[in-house]
């Protein structure tokens, strides 16, 4: 396409004066000689009758001054239409969620996601932290983010917010009712947690390996909500995120065990490939991200 010599053309129609025109196009009068007898040749016609005292556009001309406008409209739009594209967030994003965060933390996010940008198609796959690890490395997600440790060396980890976690009970349970207890009345309990891999589990064997909790027994369940009904039933205790507990605390389903000078407090992280960090979409939702939970409310 003589997309400069079009443009050129159109201005020549336009001016109706060879200097003028190469003045506004910043080019040599020359040049917009040379564009115009392009055109001629390509076209095989006259397009400007030329004397000393006048410049006019012939019949043909005219017919091409309607059709070059329209070329350099569509031209210019394609490539606006072209840039639009590479620039605007659409496609698939995998996110890869430890259950904590895939089920109580994540959802808000995602819903500020599809509505600032509604062409992206987000798939969310919810496992355990090792078991995310494993898909990030896998390339099975793009981006995955947990709630336990990793040492995958190939990966970049990064924090993005600090999560409370909290000992919870059956509400007629005598802990529950005692009010702020010391940590040492969680000596010979009986808990329900998360299965190894997880990271609350994870977090929670560091919590009774640095306090020397002795353990009566305990019940492993794969599920957030699994653990929260046999708590409510007076099975044990547990030790469960705010997020996970927030509305069972608030409707009395559960009571919040309250150990004195002692806070349980864990760090979320994004991770992903260093290969995935150029993706626009991952870049995306990690600004999201961000700016959702600020880092300054992580320690790294």
């Amino acid at each position: 396409m003589y997309y400069e010599e079009l443009i050129t053309f159109v201005t020549l129609a336009e001016v109706k004066n060879f200097t003028k025109t190469a003045e506004k196009l910043l080019m040599s009068q020359p040049s917009v000689s040379l564009h115009i007898k392009n055109l001629e040749k390509e076209f095989q016609t006259k397009l400007f009758k030329r004397s000393p005292k006048y410049l006019k556009i012939t019949p043909t001309g005219e017919i091409l001054y309607d059709r070059a406008k329209q070329m350099i409209t569509i031209y210019e739009q394609t490539k606006l239409d072209i840039l639009e594209h590479h620039n605007s967030i659409r496609g698939q994003l995998k996110i890869g969620a430890s259950f904590t965060i895939g089920e109580y933390i994540l959802p808000t996010l995602l819903h500020d996601l599809q509505k600032e940008f509604p062409e992206i198609e987000l798939q969310v796959i919810i496992g355990n932290t090792e078991e995310i690890v494993e898909s990030v490395r896998l390339y099975q997600v793009d981006i995955g983010l947990i709630e336990g440790q990793t040492n995958e060396k190939e990966l970049s980890v990064h924090p993005f917010m600090q999560d409370e976690l909290f000992i919870v009970g059956a509400n007629d349970s005598i802990l529950a009712k005692k009010g702020e207890v010391p940590i040492e009345d969680l000596q010979n309990q009986s808990w329900v947690t998360r299965e190894v891999g997880s990271g609350t589990r994870e977090y929670f064997n560091h919590v009774v390996r640095s306090n020397g909790l002795k353990i009566k027994s305990i019940l492993t369940i794969s599920s957030n909500q699994g653990i929260k009904e046999t708590v409510i039933n007076g099975m044990g205790l547990s030790l469960l995120s705010q997020s996970v507990i927030e509305r069972d605390i608030k409707h009395s389903n559960l009571s919040i065990i309250k150990i004195k000078n002692q806070s349980f407090t864990r760090t979320l992280s994004y991770v992903y490939s260093p290969i995935m960090e150029e993706k626009k979409m991952v870049k995306t939702f990690i600004q999201a991200l961000n700016h959702k939970w600020p880092n300054k409310n992580a320690q790294s």
